[in-house]
């Protein structure tokens, strides 16, 4: 008995041994028969095993990029898990060509898709080529101008709810000032905004702070992607998708607890409102919330207009958590940036009041938003030097060649106009980096300006559906709700500045822009609490 049972370890210790080997064995034959980039400039790997990874996916967001894109410049080679060759891109027609030209020519890397399917089901953040395709066709008509346009007075109405409740707080506060954590605010209030406009359902998370839906989500990027560690980064790089899933279903430490608990609650969710539209459209009754109309599409005999049931939960997750998730984030920092300057913060303010007095006492509309062109700047000068997506992750789906703005200059003293990549080969997408390229935001691309949006603007390649950025992304990936985005932080910003001033604390000297899949601000050695942005706040003297 005993010597069966020394046979089958010995057998188990032989197979893997033969699986160590037949990974090398397959990445030295993908090293040696792919196209090189090994000429490419670059950092010297941290170490063999895990390369350049600890440092990109441990550091605050974006601090690698910018490091790497000053020493080398817009295209980085850098190293993955056993020596295997990726690039850092953020040349303007190199990022032309992968986000628009080359369409589905370049997929997603497979381990995070994998995140993306935990945290969000396999909706349009996790799809690709066909399916990708077929999700965004149906999801595209809850979105469009009209559409976004017609929720702002819905918008209008939880900034009016998130004003009064900061005007109660501050009213029996010493000077009616305080100093408070803001995101947990921006994060209920975008909540609040994303459920009634495309679900037509009230969460009450700006009632309820006790709201269980809400705690689970609030802290959730941070708490299951923030700070990495390397035994993680190696499982993430290393072991195949299937493997991961195993991981993600059985797995008992804190980050997976925390990203089932919140997905059994969201398609809970999910499943009663898509029950609630379901009856509402067959009794005649049709609402234009987002939802509505997708449980309408879904009713056509037309597959191609369809979503699995599957697909219609994970699109309600997609919404809840990047949705309100990105909608925050952006307005703070957005508000990080105005109380850093008070001068931006004035003007802004006046050009909000100017605006309201030619309103006649209706309140502001989406047009009114639109014609407010400093609030725009101040919009997309955030956006731009604090992008909530900071990266894109993409892998080449044949044999390609990227074209470059600027040449660059090999290890062996050749210089290229354009590089070859062969298929697999994996790209870092920096949209954090693209968004400080002086060749297209100027010499001061590294300081917060919104007047440089009334410059004329320097030629280059056309990216981004707004103001030149890629924060939305670019191309078949363009980001389906950005209009619906926008209008919902113009709306909550207009509400919060023509109110309340804001002023910097002495905790912003520990923030950190932590890394994990969105740029969110978090205070040095409180990282597991979540987003924090300590902000003064009081409320705002009127002429």
């Amino acid at each position: 008995m005993e010597s069966s049972h020394l046979h089958f370890q010995n057998m188990q210790n032989i197979s893997y041994i033969a699986l160590i080997v037949a990974v090398f064995a397959f990445l030295l034959y993908r090293r040696f028969t792919r196209i090189s980039i090994s000429h490419i400039p670059g950092p010297e790997p941290e170490s063999f095993i895990l390369g350049n990874l600890p440092e990109l996916f441990q550091s605050q967001a974006a601090v690698p990029d910018f490091k790497w894109q000053s020493k080398f410049g817009d295209i980085v080679r850098i190293k993955g898990a056993f020596g295997e060759d990726r690039l850092v891109v953020s040349d303007p027609k190199a990022m032309q060509y992968i986000f628009q030209t080359a369409g589905y020519g370049f997929l997603k890397w497979p381990e995070r898709t994998e995140i993306s399917r935990v945290l969000m089901g396999r909706g349009l953040l996790w799809a690709d080529g066909s399916i990708h395709k077929r999700q965004r066709k149906v999801m595209l008509p809850g979105f469009g101008a009209p559409e976004s346009k017609s929720f702002v007075s819905i918008f209008r109405k939880v900034a009016s709810e998130l004003g009064a409740q900061w005007n109660d707080f501050l009213a029996s506060s010493p000077d009616q000032t305080a100093e408070f954590n803001v995101a947990p605010w921006l994060s209920r209030a975008t909540m609040d905004s994303i459920g009634e406009a495309a679900f037509d359902y009230h969460f009450g998370a700006l009632d309820n702070q006790e709201n269980e839906f809400m705690k689970a989500y609030f802290g959730l990027m941070s708490d299951t992607l923030g700070q990495p560690s390397r035994q993680a980064i190696f499982m993430q790089t290393v072991m195949p998708v299937w493997y991961l899933n195993l991981l993600s279903k059985y797995s008992n430490t804190r980050r997976m607890v925390h990203a089932r608990h919140t997905a059994n609650l969201a398609n809970e969710v999910a499943q009663e409102l898509i029950n609630m539209k379901s009856e509402a459209l067959l009794q005649g009754k049709e609402n234009k919330d987002v939802l509505s109309l997708l449980v309408k599409a879904n009713a056509s005999e037309n597959a191609a207009t369809r979503l699995t049931h599957e697909e219609m939960l994970a699109q309600m997750r997609t919404l809840l958590l990047a949705g309100h998730e990105t909608s925050s984030t952006t307005l703070a920092w957005v508000l990080l940036e105005l109380a850093r300057h008070a001068d931006v913060q004035q003007k802004l303010r006046e050009e909000i009041r100017t605006t309201e007095r030619n309103l006649n006492g209706r309140d502001f509309s989406a047009a009114d938003l639109d014609n407010m062109p400093y609030l725009a700047a101040v919009l997309k000068e955030s956006m731009r030097f604090h992008p909530a997506l900071y990266q894109n992750y993409r892998m080449a789906a044949r044999d390609d060649v990227l074209p470059l703005s600027k040449p660059v200059v090999m290890t062996n003293g050749k210089e290229i106009s354009e590089i070859p990549i062969g298929k697999g080969t994996k790209l870092v997408l920096s949209i954090a980096a693209y968004n400080r390229n002086k060749e297209v935001f100027g010499d001061d691309a590294d300081v917060y300006n919104p007047d440089r949006w009334f410059r004329s603007s320097k030629k280059g390649p056309t990216l981004g559906v707004y103001g030149n950025l890629l924060t939305f992304a670019g191309g078949v990936r363009t980001c389906i709700g950005w209009r619906f985005a926008l209008y919902e932080v113009q709306a909550l910003l207009v509400e919060i500045i023509n109110n309340f001033e804001l002023g910097p604390t002495k905790d912003l000297a520990r923030l950190r822009r932590e890394a994990c899949l969105v740029m969110l601000p978090t205070l040095e050695g409180e990282e597991i609490k979540g987003e924090n942005l300590p902000l003064r706040v009081s409320i705002a003297a009127r002429d």
